[in-house]
């Protein structure tokens, strides 16, 4: 049986917020957000990632169907997967940077390597 964290939320919003999260890394390249919230985003980045470095018309209308975002689909398959040709996994870092004021979440940076 899969495991993945909850948040919280509804499955068709934790789903679509995960699609932005993600789609907002790969515009960006670095988003500041939650731990819980970058360990899921991290586990769909390196798949739309790996997608991407297939390069072809399957793996474009798959990641599609998930990044929202047709201009990062294009810069996803012509700028990003290119770099990461020599690199099995491993695309994303994440990095503390302590509490939230409000709640005490624990916020982290999560970056393109």
């Amino acid at each position: 049986m899969a495991h993945y964290r909850k948040l919280g939320r509804s499955s068709a919003h934790r789903d679509l917020m995960l699609r932005n999260l993600v789609t907002s890394l790969l515009k960006n390249g670095r988003i500041e957000t939650t731990d819980t919230k970058a360990k899921e985003t991290r586990k769909l980045a390196e798949k739309m990632i790996t997608l991407a470095k297939r390069g072809d018309l399957h793996a474009r209308r798959q990641v599609l169907g998930f990044v929202t975002e047709e201009t990062v689909v294009k810069e996803l398959f012509d700028e990003i997967a290119p770099k990461y040709e020599e690199r099995n996994g491993g695309y994303t870092r994440i990095m503390k940077l302590g509490p939230r004021r409000g709640d005490a979440a624990e916020m982290v940076i999560i970056e393109l390597v």
